[in-house]
């Protein structure tokens, strides 16, 4: 009797870390196939057509627009039974058009969770002893009185989390145990009991900006998220607070946040993610001496990279070996996948 034919994944170009490879060789019901992208779209729309799984970059920015899964591509990819996210995010794929298909989307959430919080913290401890300003004084050759640079301590500070997920979860164990700090928590998905085991405490918006020393966001790119943080959200913080973002470019307006810095309302902020990554050089946010920015570099850790890697080839490997994989994004899919994977694979999966 033959053996079952393998699961095929496909990925463009590159994978973030050796980890995705070294895991999927130890399952031998994977094949993993790289797809080069120096070479016409045709040729890497036909590549996709040949493949069962697609393991797609988590970054809007570095995926091309014409292999961002959306209605257009999976039109095109009748064949394709799962989509992976390279990350915790999946800005590139729209989960609505991956149901309607029948494809189930997964991702990596909580791998990189440790790497994505110290980074966040770390932005606070920065911003709040104004190293930032420091330095740039420094470099500029007006370093004078060292009392100009009066900083704050973290210890004691109330810390507001937008989302408390995975990383946010850690970050708020973080600043609770080793700073002290109340933690506050807006998360419309979680009751109160939830949020308390998890180290903070459930409010809604308006009391999280009003009372939080420390806004900081953890929550996904969304529908409802979109725009959450505007103009009006920031002027509802306290004076001399503290804006971070390690989540996703467009949950805030950055416009917005510009004019919160310059008018001295907020204090400063550290930012991870944007609109466009990376931003114009002339973006006015990038010349603030009072704000810390990185190109989308939290989970940017040899440690996430090989775990979150590891997590999507065990993934895949469920679902090679006709297994429902944990972390799916959209579970209204899962029968239709079921089907779908009967259908083309000859075996079905639990």
């Amino acid at each position: 009797m033959p053996a079952p034919r393998r699961f095929r994944v496909g990925y463009l170009s590159h994978v973030p870390h050796q980890s995705f490879l070294d895991t999927a060789a130890q399952h031998p019901e994977l094949e993993v196939v790289r797809i080069p992208l120096d070479q016409p779209d045709s040729a890497v729309l036909a590549a996709l057509r040949e493949v069962d799984a697609y393991y797609c970059m988590a970054s809007r920015d570095e995926l091309p627009k014409p292999f961002h899964v959306n209605e257009s591509l999976l039109a095109q990819l009748p064949g394709l039974l799962m989509v992976g996210s390279t990350g915790a995010g999946y800005d590139p794929v729209d989960p609505a058009a991956c149901t309607r298909a029948g494809v189930l989307l997964v991702n990596q959430a909580g791998g990189n969770a440790e790497g994505v919080a110290e980074h966040a913290v770390g932005m606070m401890l920065a911003l709040l002893k104004r190293m930032p300003e420091a330095g740039a004084a420094m470099r500029a050759g007006k370093a004078r009185d060292r009392n100009a640079l009066m900083g704050r301590e973290l210890r004691h500070r109330t810390v507001g989390l937008v989302g408390i997920g995975n990383v946010g979860t850690r970050v708020a164990e973080i600043v609770r145990l080793a700073f002290s700090c109340p933690v506050l928590a807006c998360d419309p998905y979680l009751d109160a009991a939830t949020i308390a085991a998890r180290g903070a405490r459930k409010v809604e918006m308006a009391e999280l900006l009003a009372g939080s020393d420390v806004v900081s966001l953890h929550l996904p790119l969304s529908a409802e998220s979109r725009n959450l943080l505007d103009g009006g959200s920031f002027a509802r913080m306290r004076p001399g607070a503290i804006f971070v973002t390690t989540a996703r470019g467009n949950i805030h307006d950055e416009p917005a946040l510009h004019a919160a810095l310059r008018s001295g309302h907020l204090a400063g902020a550290g930012l991870d993610v944007w609109e466009q990554e990376p931003p114009d050089p002339d973006h006015p946010l990038l010349h603030m001496p009072n704000v810390i920015v990185t190109q989308h570099t939290a989970g940017v850790t040899h440690e996430s990279r090989a775990n979150i890697t590891r997590i999507a080839a065990l993934a895949f490997a469920d679902a090679a070996k006709g297994r429902m994989p944990p972390r799916i994004i959209n579970p209204q899919a899962s029968a239709d996948f079921a089907r779908r994977y009967e259908a083309k694979l000859g075996r079905p999966i639990a």
